[in-house]
Formats: structure tokens, sequence, C-alpha cells
């Protein structure tokens, strides 16, 4: 014992370095481990294996799938949100913009198709009808919008729109497990340096008495790996608060429940689930022809209805051709513009569609095990690797520390 009292006060800097180089070892890993799942965002190297993509960038598709399983099966329904629009609201907020496209497209169609009869057409003529189009175009945004409401799912897709979403901005893909789960990553890198330091205390005591060379890569190795698994637990684990020895223990990211909810509706109310995103899905996305068909059907109708008794002679003034010409093309420009003049329903669309609120009320409801699947997608997928990683990472600065204790 005398020799070993002797011993340590001898290299005593060098004994007591080794908790506090053990718990540097916990938390480099774990800030590795946290870089590695989310950085960088784009291949780095010599594809396909001399090289890293972050983890969540890499399985985009998949993570942007359970983000999107989750939000539509449990959080929020497409029907749902549609239903909240009022379709005369929408076309009282775009009467302005859309009456002024309108003119627009009239003239331009004229122009295109009977640039004769419409110049030798007398001035109130030319008003009379630019006002009738500019009267119903808003009404065919209204009725549009109100069928769409009547069958959602025919007219717009959230899965494609999240998904698609996400894969194109994968620095938001990684916001999104970052911010939900901003708490816990900073915890995972402190209880890296607390777990090592507390294994260095025991690595420091074998090292006194047995002083062999394989112990320290060894000891590094498990810190590496053991504070890795043991951080991970803590988080997740358990998923119901239970007492043990009088101490309450309950996974740290499913005890932040309430908290989490209000950043994460956040984030997707003003990032994803926007009323402009929807619109550019509904207008633009795999299901828009079906909208595109729709706007035709009822400018093809209010066309014909303006043409009322006159129709005869239009028809034979442009010729029938060019008559199913012009409506179609009036559609299209109609089309053109709805994406612009849509933007001036935003403000009501994000108010009456209430996504924030809604999500926070119904995450705050979901079991701790479907909440669970809000943050540990992100570090389950390859899990097996961050781990790895720390162990080999612990053993090759255990390796170093030899030459400073031999």
């Amino acid at each position: 014992m005398d020799a070993l009292i002797a011993d340590f006060k001898a290299e005593m800097w060098l004994y007591i370095s080794i908790p506090f180089i053990s718990g540097i070892i916990g938390y480099v890993t774990k800030v590795v481990a946290i870089k590695m799942m989310f950085y960088p965002i784009n291949f780095w190297g010599i594809k396909p294996w001399f090289g890293w993509q972050g983890i969540v960038p890499r399985k985009s598709e998949k993570m942007a799938t359970i983000a999107v399983d989750l939000m539509t099966e449990r959080l929020i329904k497409p029907e749902e949100i549609f239903a909240r629009l009022d379709p005369r609201r929408i076309a009282s907020e775009i009467e302005r913009p859309m009456m002024e496209a309108s003119e627009d497209i009239v003239r331009e169609v004229m122009h295109q198709y009977q640039p004769g009869l419409w110049e030798g057409m007398p001035e109130f003529m030319r008003q009379a009808i630019i006002r009738r189009v500019k009267g119903e175009a808003p009404k065919i945004v209204a009725t549009i919008m109100s069928e769409v409401q009547h069958d959602v799912s025919r007219y717009f897709d959230i899965r494609h729109m999240v998904i698609s979403n996400l894969q194109k901005d994968k620095a938001l893909l990684n916001e999104i497990f970052q911010r939900v789960g901003k708490q816990e990553l900073k915890f995972f890198c402190t209880a890296g340096f607390v777990f090592g330091f507390v294994i260095g205390l025991v690595q420091m005591v074998c090292w006194l008495v047995f002083r062999q060379p394989w112990m320290l890569p060894a000891f590094g190795g498990f810190v590496g790996f053991f504070s890795d698994w043991l951080a991970l637990q803590m988080l997740f684990r358990p998923l119901n608060p239970k007492k043990i020895f009088g101490f309450t223990l309950h996974g740290l990211f499913l005890k932040r429940q309430h908290e989490v909810a209000g950043d994460y509706a956040a984030l997707i109310s003003k990032q994803m689930l926007t009323p402009g995103l929807m619109m550019e899905e509904l207008f633009t996305g795999p299901r828009s022809d079906r909208v595109i068909n729709l706007l035709q059907k009822h400018v093809r109708r209010v066309i014909d209805e303006q043409a009322g008794l006159a129709r005869p002679l239009v028809l034979y003034a442009v010729g029938t051709e060019k008559y199913i010409q012009m409506k179609a093309t009036v559609a299209e420009r109609i089309l053109e513009k709805l994406p612009e003049t849509m933007k001036y329903m935003e403000n009501y669309a994000e108010d009456a569609m209430d996504v924030r609120n809604t999500l926070i009320t119904r995450m705050r409801q979901l079991t701790p095990t479907e909440f669970e699947g809000m943050l540990r997608p992100a570090f389950k997928e390859e899990e097996w690797i961050l781990i790895t990683v720390g162990a080999v990472l612990g053993f090759m600065v255990g390796e170093m520390q030899i030459h400073f204790m031999l």
C-alpha cells in the first residue's frame, strides 16, 4: 500500500489526468456521434464506400416518411385543415389581384385569337366583357376550392408534399430533429463527460494497482462504447415514470413532451405545412392534373354562359376550333396566375387552418411510444455505427495515453 501511495504522489498529475482524459473521451465521442448524425448534408468523399454523409440526410426519404406518417396519422389530416377554409373568404382575399390578372388575360387572349374583332369593338363593349370575366374569375377559384374540400385526397397529396420538400431541403430535415431534440443533444454530450469521468476514476485505480499497458486503450474503448449506449438509454427509457429507491426515472426526451410540442409545432407550421406550400402542391403536384381539369371545366362553363345568346355569332366570328382554343388558353392563363394571386390569401389561410395550435394540442396527447418516435429514429437508424465509432475513438485515445503514462 505504501508503494502505491508513493507511486501516486510521484506521478500525481498523470494519475489525476486519467479521469479527466476519460471524461474528454466521453464528451468528444458524443460530439462526433451527433455530427455524424446530421453532417455533412451531402456525401463527402469518394462514392460509394470512401466517405460519409450524415445519417439523417442520407436517409432523408425514410426519415421524412416517418415524420409525415406521424403527422398524418396522429397529428393532423389534410381534410381537417382544408375544411377550415371558407371558399367565399378566399375569393374575397384574392379578388383584387385576380381581377387585375383577369383583365390582362382577356386582352392577351383576344389579341391572340381575334385582334381585329377586339380592336374594332367600341370601348364600352370591351369594358363590359372585361368586367364580366373579372367578376367571374374569383368565383371560379372559390368553386374549385369548394370542390377540393369535398374530396381533398383526390386533389392534394400531403405525403408527396412533405417528403419531396424534405428531400429537397435536407437542412430543414436536420433542423426538425435538432429543434425537437435540442436539450437531449446537449445532455448527450454532457453525459459523455460525466460517465467518462466516473469510469476514469476506476481506470485510475486499476492503472495504479496493475499498471498494464492494455488497460488504457481497453478502458478508452469501453468509455466510448458504454457512455454512448447509456446516454441513449437515458434519453428514451423508461417510457413511463418509474420510482426506484425514491427516485423517479423517466426518459429525458419523454419528460419534455409539452415543451417539445411547442417547438415542433412552430417549425412545422412556419416551414412545412404552410398555405403557400399547400397551394403549390395543389396546383403543381402529382395530382394537379385533376385540379387543372376542374379549372378548365369551370372556365369553359363561364365563357359559354357569358357568350349566352350571342354564342352562335361568336362561333361564326372566330370559328369553333378557335373558340375551343380560346377557352383552353384562358384556363391556362388563369392557372399561371393562380400561384401568385393565391399568396394574397395566405395570412387568412394560416389563421383559419390553425396548424400550430392543432399540432401542439395533438402532440401533447401522444402516447409515450408515439412521442418517442419523433426523435428516436434519428438515433436508432444505424445506431451501432455511432456506438462503434465512439468505441474506436476511445480506444485510439487510450493508445495515445500509454505514451504519457509509461
